[in-house]
């Protein structure tokens, strides 16, 4: 028996096509922390198991919806992920064999209409389906990842990704995420300084642009190399707000 689980909210623009692509699964789990913009009624067309909670950071949502899953494995996707046919063709293969507790999965995404090769983003394997008695989220605030006792393999056929669909996107993510990395920075003693968001949003689209090659995506590649190396500085410049707000920091 297979459990999908996905964490959601105000994701009505690709939720549809989301739980279409994972309508095969045995079990589909959605744990929304407070949309208003419908995503609850459209998930409801897929799967009775809606529930609706508060929001404590990606890490602990995720493990809460792995702790309803009844499945013996799960698929952990998000709201903006695919399934394709090939993968899900190689999802049923592999839950029918012994070999490993785990696999990782190589996500392909696309930003601002585009599918980026290159950036660091390419392949970009994730750990996402696993054995469920096997398997835990860390708790972190953002960046959360999952732990798997035993051995991890991997299949071949991509899960489809809309990273950034368009700019309005991008600036809304670079907001939020800046805000909770600095949030986790901050929790794991980390200080910083004008100088240092600084410094770190150059490193960022260097390594971004150059080292990791985003110039051969072309325009998007550079959109991206931009958009990353702000995310860099405003999370920086976040922290320093954090650390300013305390007494003697």
């Amino acid at each position: 028996m297979l459990s999908v689980i996905i964490i959601t909210k105000n994701e009505a623009e690709h939720i549809s096509r989301c739980l279409a692509s994972v309508s095969w699964a045995d079990e589909i789990i959605v744990l929304d922390s407070g949309s208003v913009d419908g995503t609850v009624d459209l998930c409801k067309v897929y799967t009775d198991k809606v529930f609706m909670t508060d929001w404590p950071g990606f890490g602990k949502q995720k493990q809460r919806a792995l702790d309803k899953a009844q499945g013996d494995w799960v698929l952990s996707i998000d709201a903006d992920e695919v399934v394709t046919s090939e993968l899900r063709m190689e999802i049923e293969k592999a839950l029918q064999q012994d070999c490993y507790n785990g696999y990782e999965i190589p996500r392909l995404s696309s930003y601002c209409g585009k599918q980026m090769r290159h950036a660091g983003w390419w392949p970009d394997y994730v750990l996402r389906l696993f054995r469920r008695d096997c398997g835990q989220f860390t708790d972190s605030i953002v960046h959360e990842s999952i732990i798997v006792q035993g051995e991890v393999g991997r299949v071949h056929s991509p899960l489809l990704h809309d990273a950034f669909v368009n700019l309005e996107e991008v600036l809304h993510k670079v907001n939020s995420y800046s805000t909770l990395g600095a949030e986790m920075l901050y929790q794991r003693g980390i200080r910083s300084s004008l100088g240092k968001a600084i410094l770190k949003a150059l490193w960022t689209f260097i390594r971004t642009y150059w080292i990791k090659a985003a110039i051969l995506d072309g325009r998007q590649g550079l959109m991206l190399s931009i958009s990353n190396a702000e995310g860099a500085y405003y999370k920086y410049l976040k922290l320093l707000e954090l650390q300013n707000r305390q007494p003697n920091q």
